[in-house]
């Protein structure tokens, strides 16, 4: 008998893509979505290319591609593809995000159409295996100063691409030490008229046997902390040629007279174009790594209804551990910030299928791109810190049997552990997401280049330099009902904990920008690097305000009812919660009187409390299909 409460709210957190999210979990089978424990790590990796291949047999490796080379959905359909996904073997996960969505997706966003007609049915049909090598050994994060070279050769019409320093070596790239036959390379682009910057090079790497071809070095990066069913591993090149075609040329290709053309003069906007196209990483990490604390939360918010422990008196029997406020503490505000950022990760997606699902040559917002990037930037820190930090109190909450492999915990919590610096290491990834609200989007072109950066703001005139983005009627109208900051009454209250929110994030950016205009061109770089503390907290509590907005916004689509009542009090939960994590801030900037602090406190107890009769109904409405948790603790 099924719940319709629960029916009805994960109708809702599955959002815009629901048909697909209902397919998956019907469609994807466990024996292909999960790997046992104790496999040797050859033994995963094998398993985790058999699941890949079988998952692209499924046609899932179609989701998101060009229609017209035999892709299937829209663009951020692979998205929510990947969340999906990330309910079974992590391994698995980075595997076929790998293989469709980095390599086929830079042969899909910068390659041109001869690129798609050439590979794009070999990789969704996972027929060609690939790599996306762009990581260098020296350069991290900083991909503008990327080592490897990709020169022009004209008198045979070749690329040579070379490794010309140790730390120029790719490492870290995913399908490299074992399966890839092709690979994406990230170069620095020169022509006989100069050095056009960072550019993709397509490069086979591998023949037929598996052999590397001659001039490509393969290294295996072996035992990891987690995703041991990944194959990571290191490239290098020595002057290896591949035809000019081979460049994915969207964004600056060669002509046939030698030169370099592009549509994009600026090298700046053009490099940031390019990787903007790439922003669906991002998503996808973020949405992976959410799925992943579901996951966590419904095994040990399951274990927690079952499991027994003391008794309150000689003559009962053992309490059930939920039970106590202090498991429902650890538990259910964790709970409800992965539905909050649920609805937030919904947000980005569809405002990715808006301004990246149409034609190549569409006419870009530019401003509604930078926008897109600083939010999905800071939504995959929050997220995968979060992710992080939830299976980890799972584990815990399980005791020792969460320590058992076969409860999934553990593997779970080490997999996700790189969630947090893949796709970008989460502190630079925040400071992207501050930089975004600093700066004027239009003018704004370059990377974390602190003197610009810092010269652009101090630039700026006027009372307020946070250009809003949201603007929501109803958000708004719940701040006009918030009571007062002295009012000692309606902690447990929506529209006082969106104005919380909204005071707090306006405040610190609002202070940020006052700090950093006393900057000179001979401080920039001390001022920004003495602000750092601030510049992080600036884009976290931005971020925080939209999940609960984006949350709030959600909450407010669903017809009146019990659904929507108990979805208004777990975003009450959430946003408590922070509050009170918190507090320090809000009682230093007089946003909290004493008194209101200790209410908040009160608030979150009497509100896991509350909400604990509804723990079933509420780990339902997470969607986690039934068939990819296989902990005994839970059966």
């Amino acid at each position: 008998m099924t719940d319709p409460i629960a029916d009805e709210l994960r109708d809702v957190l599955d959002g815009r893509w629901i048909d697909l999210r209902r397919r998956a979990r019907t469609e994807l089978p466990a024996d292909v979505m999960l790997a046992p424990p104790g496999l040797t790590i050859e033994e995963h990796r094998a398993r985790t290319t058999e699941s890949l291949l079988k998952i692209a047999e499924l046609g899932y490796g179609r989701v998101g591609f060009p229609a017209e080379f035999g892709g299937e959905l829209d663009y951020a359909a692979s998205c929510v593809l990947f969340e999906m996904q990330a309910y079974g073997d992590l391994s698995l996960l980075v595997k076929t995000g790998v293989q469709f969505g980095l390599f086929g997706g830079a042969v899909a966003r910068l390659g041109t159409r001869r690129h798609h007609a050439a590979y794009l049915e070999d990789i969704m049909t996972a027929q060609l295996l690939g790599s996306f090598a762009m990581t260098e050994v020296g350069h991290g994060s900083n991909v503008q100063a990327l080592e490897t070279t990709a020169t022009y050769d004209e008198r045979t019409r070749e690329l040579v691409v070379d490794t010309p320093t140790e730390s120029a070596v790719k490492t870290y790239i995913g399908n490299a030490a074992r399966d890839a036959r092709m690979a994406v390379v990230f170069a620095q682009l020169v022509t006989g008229d100069g050095e056009h910057g960072v550019h993709a090079v397509l490069v086979p790497v591998r023949d037929e046997s598996g052999e590397p071809l001659p001039g490509v070095t393969i290294g295996d990066n072996g035992p990891k902390g987690g995703l041991p069913g990944v194959d990571n591993g290191t490239f290098a090149f020595d002057h290896v040629r591949v035809p000019k075609d081979n460049l994915l040329g969207a964004f600056g290709d060669i002509d046939d007279a030698h030169r370099y053309v592009s549509d994009i003069d600026n090298p700046n906007r053009r490099f940031f174009t390019m990787l903007g196209t790439l922003v669906r990483g991002r998503v996808c990490v973020g949405g992976g790594s959410g799925a992943a604390a579901k996951k966590a939360l419904a095994i040990a918010l399951r274990y927690g209804t079952t499991r027994r422990q003391f008794s309150a008196t000689e003559d009962q029997d053992e309490i059930v551990v939920l039970d106590y406020l202090a498991h429902q503490r650890k538990l259910l505000p964790r709970l409800a910030k992965s539905v909050a950022l649920s609805f937030a990760q919904n947000a980005v997606t569809e405002r990715l299928q808006e301004l990246q699902g149409g034609p190549a040559d569409a006419e870009r917002d530019v401003e509604g791109q930078r926008e897109l990037e600083s939010r999905v930037a800071g939504l995959k820190a929050v997220t995968t810190w979060h992710a992080l930090d939830t299976i980890q109190a799972c584990r815990e909450a399980c005791g020792g049997a969460g320590y058992m492999a076969e409860n999934q915990l553990t593997q779970l919590r080490a997999d996700v552990d790189v969630f947090t610096t893949f796709e970008g290491d989460n502190t630079v990834l925040l400071q992207l997401a501050a930089k975004g609200l600093l700066t004027d989007y239009q003018a704004m072109w370059g990377d974390l280049d602190v003197p610009g950066m810092v010269g652009k703001i101090a630039g700026q005139v006027g009372g307020r330099i946070v250009e809003r983005t949201t603007g929501r009627a109803g958000i708004q109208r719940l701040i006009d009902a918030a009571t007062g900051r002295d009012d000692e009454s309606a902690t447990d209250s929506l529209p006082w904990a969106v104005s919380m929110f909204e005071q707090r994030a306006d405040h610190v950016l609002e202070t940020l920008g006052n700090r950093l205009r006393k900057a000179t061109k001979d401080n920039a770089f001390e001022l920004f690097n003495q602000a750092q503390d601030h510049v992080l907290l600036a884009a976290r509590t931005h971020i925080d305000r939209c999940v609960l907005e984006d949350a709030v916004e959600a909450q407010q689509g669903i017809p009146d009812g019990a659904s929507k009542d108990l979805l208004e009090r777990v975003l009450i939960l959430y946003a408590l919660g922070s509050i009170e994590q918190d507090k320090a801030w809000f009682l230093e900037h007089g946003r909290l009187t004493t008194g209101r602090s200790r209410a908040v406190t009160a608030a979150v107890n009497a509100l896991c409390q509350e909400l604990r009769p509804q723990v079933t109904t509420l780990v339902d409405a997470l969607g986690v299909p039934d068939e990819l948790i296989t902990a005994p603790i839970v059966r």
